[in-house]
């Protein structure tokens, strides 16, 4: 069974994520400033502005949820069994243990899933981040891996904007989680075997 080709990343919605915002904010702002008097000008361009930051902060999360949702259900539908769901910071992988078959759904790439028999797995591993030396080895981020027809995915189990101890619980809670989601995927591959 031939599957197509994983694509983490799709540029024009990338594109258009960034830069729909951009372009619709400069026709708000540009009507505003032809039309509006100098008092509901700039609270037009104000409102415009946050709402253009707010999409960009908050809006390929609620996309993402959506597109989720309605992977699921269509998942459910062709009687794939969610074993087991990550959600992850820049994908989210579900794993069908009883029949052996992964989902994909990436944060760039929303509204393309990908589901392939878990045999097509090459390897899984988990990456702790660890650096350093001696007594300052440390982490900011946790990982695990794995390789689906010459595409590697990764998947954070733990993100953060500073680097913790790799004795810390968030490094450890981070290995962890890692370490099962590694363990789910060999089991479904196991399973499709």
């Amino acid at each position: 069974m031939k599957m197509e080709k994983i694509k983490k990343v799709s540029p024009l919605y990338l594109i258009a994520y960034i830069l729909l915002p951009v372009a619709v904010a400069w026709v708000v702002l540009l009507i505003a400033v032809l039309t509006l008097n100098d008092v509901a000008g700039p609270i037009v361009c104000i409102v415009v502005f946050a709402a253009a930051i707010g999409w960009w902060v908050c809006g390929s999360g609620f996309l993402q949820k959506r597109q989720l949702k309605k992977l699921e259900a269509e998942l459910d539908n062709e009687g794939f069994i969610r074993s087991h769901t990550f959600r992850g910071k820049g994908c989210v992988v579900i794993v069908d243990r009883v029949h052996g078959q992964v989902a994909l759904l990436f944060t760039w790439n929303p509204f393309k899933h990908f589901v392939f028999p878990a045999k097509q797995i090459g390897r899984a591993w988990v990456d702790d981040g660890r650096s350093g030396p001696g007594f300052m080895e440390a982490s900011y981020r946790v990982s695990f891996f794995f390789e689906v027809n010459g595409v590697t995915v990764r998947a954070d189990t733990f993100t953060s904007n500073r680097r913790w101890r790799m004795d810390s619980d968030y490094i450890r809670t981070g290995v962890s989680k890692a370490e099962t989601m590694v363990g789910v995927l060999l089991a479904a591959k196991e399973r499709s075997c």
